[in-house]
């Protein structure tokens, strides 16, 4: 079997970099996040640029590492300004804002507990009695606040 580096060597420094940008896009699929992509790319345009102009190694890895860095840079920029940054992601607590409930227990000296779905909360509110109707109205850490409906 033929040595790889020996066949890298062969192909010669474009084909090097291109096989390597796809590698390592094909290494986004595997690894969660969207970072090797632009690495990726960066590693296929300097292949591309080096088979076109003859670059030196040393050419070729600060072509790279520019192009990395603007990639990513750009990236970034982008994903923030779309808009895509949701605070409330994964914030299941989020959506219980709003939602109506029965009192299973009371609420006695501000406190008590209440269930939604599959999770008990604790809860803060009013005293009032088991059955009364309540509605959440926001959140302290992991309590939700609560008032009579």
């Amino acid at each position: 079997m033929a040595d790889p580096l020996a066949i890298l060597a062969a192909l010669g420094p474009a084909w090097s970099w291109v096989i390597a940008g796809l590698v390592l896009a094909g290494a986004e699929i595997v690894v969660p996040g969207v970072f090797l992509i632009w690495f990726g790319l960066a590693a296929v345009a300097t292949g591309l640029a080096t088979a076109l102009i003859p670059i030196p190694w040393q050419g070729q890895t600060l072509l790279f590492a520019a192009l990395a860095v603007v990639l990513v840079g750009l990236a970034t920029r982008l994903h923030r300004r779309a808009g895509r940054h949701d605070a409330t992601l994964n914030r299941a607590d989020r959506g219980l804002i709003g939602r109506e409930a029965v009192l299973p227990e009371p609420i006695r000296q501000g406190t008590g507990r209440l269930r939604f779905d599959d999770t008990l909360w604790r809860i803060e509110g009013p005293d009032l009695p088991a059955g009364a109707r309540v509605r959440v109205i926001g959140l302290a850490g992991t309590v939700l606040r609560v008032e009579a409906v």
